[in-house]
Formats: C-alpha cells, structure tokens, sequence
C-alpha cells in the first residue's frame, strides 16, 4: 500500500536523532533545530520505562547523554521525567513528541521488546499513524510491531530481512513482503560487505519499497548516493546534507 508517511517530495532528508552531530541528540531542543532549519523527517528512538511509558533515547541508560548510569528499563517514568541536562528534560516521553511538531514524520526506531506495546501505543494516542514510520534491526520485534500496529502504521525492514533480499537481489527473485513494509533503511556497508548497490537499489524499487540510508555525514557521499538515485538519507550533520541538497535544488524541502 501507499503509505501517508513516504507521500513528500524525495530525495527524502531525515535528521538522525534531530541532528546528533550538534553535540545533544533526541531533545526537544534537537528537533526545534532540525524543524527550525527546514527538516519535515526525523529519526528518533523509543525506550520503555519500568512503567511502561515510551521515551526517546537511544541508549539502554542514561550515561552519555545524562551521565548517570541507571538504566531506562529501571526507573518509573516519574523518576526519569527528574532528570535534567541544562534545565531541560533530558529524555522526552513519544507522545509528548509527536503532539508537540504534529506536521514532522517521525522515524521510530524501537530500540527494545519492552517498548513494542507503548510505542505503538503512543503512535495512536498522538493520532500520529500516518506521519510515523516504525523501525527496528530485529526481525522478530518487527513483526510484533506489525501484529499490533495493522498495516497502517508504515514500517521497515530489519536486518535479516534487508541480508535476504541483498542475496535475493543478485537472483533476481521476486518476493511479497509485509504491507505495511515502506522502505528498506540500510547503511552503505556492514563491516567489509558493501550492502548498498545499483542493482540492489534497483532490486528494492522493483517490490515498491524506497530505500533510506544511514548514517552519512561526508558530503561526498552524499552527492554520490544522490546520483545513484536512493530516497532518503539519514545524516547527524544537518547543516551539511542542507546544504547538499540546497546545491542541487532540492531545498527547501
């Protein structure tokens, strides 16, 4: 199906974690920023606390970005709204999130089985099914994600799904995926193995999925998978990749 979350002008810009390369990641103060300066995709990621409630960090504690080193899965979300980097809440609850910028699609990607049920939760208390992408590197929790979420909410593939079709690509097979399956979201490489390729890329194209990569912050690079022709990039350094695009008349978005 179409999904209402791909439904922009492509090639797609996503800020990663609001545009982690500023030296905060997945604030408030990171998606007014990333908002501020013409981004309308954002990634972010989603923890639960021993509540239940959906929050967005990245780490399974608050180390790097609070320097305290409980973990998230540990405190009540009472205990972690206390904590506090330069005044400000240092972790946000999704909800919050998503009823605070309600014109940005947000890139979720759910960090924990844990947060599977409150993620999706959130996403449609926020009534943000349309303007939410779900992702994950594990296959398994993806497919929870999709049991709960029906086919509206867009997702993405995970890892061993993205491995699968890479050797399927080089077979030409032709294989259905999930409907609520809206882009496959890879890296360039994986270690030594060069995962993005032309006939990859054209292989995805080929299902009806776009193709979304990260994390790139070269500008080099970037040009070159814009010629290549990928969907969407996904880059800490949003002033850079602005301007990439900027270059090229793909700016403003």
């Amino acid at each position: 199906m179409d999904h209402p979350f791909l439904d922009a002008p492509r090639p797609l810009a996503f800020a990663h974690r609001g545009g982690a390369a500023e030296g905060d990641e997945n604030t408030a103060a990171a998606f007014e920023r990333a908002v501020a300066m013409g981004y309308r995709f954002v990634e972010t990621d989603v923890h639960a606390t021993a509540d239940g409630v959906a929050v967005v960090i990245h780490d399974e504690n608050l180390d790097r970005v609070a320097g305290h080193r409980a973990r998230v899965a540990d405190l009540t979300w009472a205990d972690l709204s206390a904590v506090r980097v330069g005044g400000a809440a240092a972790v946000p609850r999704l909800d919050e999130v998503l009823d605070a910028w309600p014109e940005i699609r947000f890139n979720v990607d759910v960090k924990s089985d844990a947060v599977v049920e409150p993620a999706v939760a959130a996403v449609r208390a926020a009534g943000a099914e349309k303007r939410v992408l779900l992702a994950s590197f594990s296959d398994a929790r993806l497919a929870r994600v999709r049991a709960l979420a029906g086919p509206r909410i867009a997702t993405s593939l995970g890892m061993r799904s993205s491995a699968r079709l890479r050797v399927l690509s080089t077979m030409g097979v032709r294989v259905r995926l999930p409907e609520s399956v809206a882009a496959a979201q890879i890296p360039v490489r994986h270690g030594p193995v060069t995962v993005l390729t032309p006939r990859f890329l054209a292989y995805l194209h080929r299902l009806g999925i776009q193709v979304h990569v990260w994390t790139v912050d070269d500008p080099a690079e970037m040009n070159r998978l814009l010629d290549m022709g990928v969907d969407g990039i996904m880059t800490d350094r949003i002033e850079v990749l602005r301007d990439v695009y900027a270059a090229r008349g793909l700016w403003p978005l």
